[in-house]
């Protein structure tokens, strides 16, 4: 379990708290590139850390991520104009720059014009590796992006895509660090719609539902190993990679693999970052027909929207003959099982009720790991963070070996792993 007042730090994410500043130490996703495509188009306004918040691409092509709310008074710039280098006020025409800068105020005289002494809050943004990134902490903190191996990979490597979780952003992070519930919730009754990659683990997942773990920390965050009885002296293991603050790598048996990113909109809704990726060949027509099918690693979307068409307004489309044939939940699609469970725990889990036990060792590093940075962070002690950017760049692996240790496992396949 959790101390109430724990379960408060962990999740409270806006400005001033614990964990909002420590978030605000790292770069994060925040839109696809589509969303901010033409320069001089339409303001987006959006939430990021439970502040309001406005983008948009200037005339030069430079994105902006200002403060929603103008600081004449107080009118909505996603309302604004943007031309020739800037967001104008729609209400007094007041217009800023990219940098924050004010650069014109039409409602005043020559004589009484006071622009050069007016600021807007703004934050850092860059486009990488198929996302679009802000940065909401000190400008003298502000760290590289980090060198995902996706994030390095030719684009028709890697097939990209952005959703909304109804819940805090731990619940559904907590989920891909969980090994143990894949035996369990994403049983199926017919595995013929699955991917290749995704046979073969559902049915290495069958064999051993009391998976023995091993979490080993590091500076970007930690992989743990889960070891799996496969029978005739052979083990399944999966090492997965979760990445500070809220990012995972899933392995899979084939490629491509998943790595999602949970990012905080508010305490209770949050924005899911998702690349399946190939780092040996360009992804095939299969492979994204099936992530396109929303049966895999993300959900299908409602269109125009990120919002999954499997949702609790249609129960999650729940289908209970398929669970009376052997299928765990009766839920299509890996993702949007998992994307069920989360929300349905409320937008913020009461995790002073927990029973936890050996299989939660994973779950349970990764909240002390993140509670001690925050409140260190809270009493002066900035974070100990990678020092360089190809720290993020590891790698999540999944086989079949006689090795009995981790360690063993992990010098056999450090080349794949990609660490160092």
């Amino acid at each position: 379990m959790l101390r109430p007042e724990d379960n408060e730090i962990l999740c409270r994410v806006g400005p001033g708290t614990p964990m909002g500043e420590l978030f605000r130490r790292f770069w994060l996703p925040a839109f696809m590139p589509h969303e901010l495509a033409e320069p001089d188009g339409e303001p987006v306004r959006f939430r990021l850390l439970g502040e309001d918040l406005v983008a948009f691409r200037d005339t030069n092509g430079r994105l902006g991520v200002l403060d929603e709310y103008c600081p004449h008074r107080r009118a909505p710039m996603s309302f604004g104009r943007n031309e020739e280098c800037g967001l104008r006020c729609v209400y007094h025409g007041w217009k800023f720059d990219v940098d924050g800068n004010c650069v014109d105020m039409p409602n005043e005289r020559p004589e009484t014009d006071f622009k050069h002494k007016v600021r807007i809050k703004t934050y850092s943004a860059a486009e990488w590796g198929g996302y679009i990134w802000v940065y909401m902490g000190p400008a003298e903190k502000k760290p590289p992006l980090p060198r995902f191996e996706w994030a390095t990979l030719p684009p028709a490597h890697r097939w990209q895509r952005k959703w909304h979780y109804n819940a805090n952003y731990m619940q559904g992070l907590e989920g891909e660090l969980d090994t143990c519930h894949t035996t369990f919730l994403h049983r199926v009754d017919d595995a013929a719609p699955l991917s290749e990659g995704l046979k073969e683990a559902v049915s290495n997942w069958g064999k051993d539902g009391m998976p023995k773990l091993d979490v080993r920390d590091t500076d970007y965050g930690y992989y743990y190993g889960s070891q799996r009885d496969m029978g005739d002296g052979q083990y399944n293991w999966r090492l997965t990679q979760w990445i500070l603050p809220s990012n995972s790598i899933i392995p899979q048996p084939r490629f491509p693999i998943s790595s999602r990113a949970y990012i905080p909109i508010d305490d209770e809704n949050t924005y899911v970052f998702g690349t399946s990726y190939n780092p040996e060949a360009p992804m095939t027509q299969t492979d994204v027909d099936y992530l396109e099918s929303g049966m895999g690693a993300a959900p299908a979307l409602i269109p125009g929207t990120f919002t999954p068409e499997i949702n609790r307004t249609n129960d999650y489309q729940r289908d209970y003959a398929a669970k009376r044939r052997g299928h765990a939940s009766g839920v299509p699609g890996i993702n949007n099982q998992d994307r069920a469970l989360v929300e349905m725990m409320g937008t913020i889990a009461d995790r002073s009720q927990e029973h936890l036990g050996t299989s939660d060792i994973a779950v349970i590093a990764a909240r002390r790991r993140l509670l001690q940075m925050a409140k260190d962070l809270a009493n002066g002690k900035e974070p100990d963070l990678p020092q360089h950017a190809a720290a993020f760049g590891v790698r999540a692996i999944d086989v079949k070996t006689a090795d009995t240790a981790m360690d063993a496992v992990v010098e056999r396949y450090r080349d794949k792993l990609r660490f160092g």
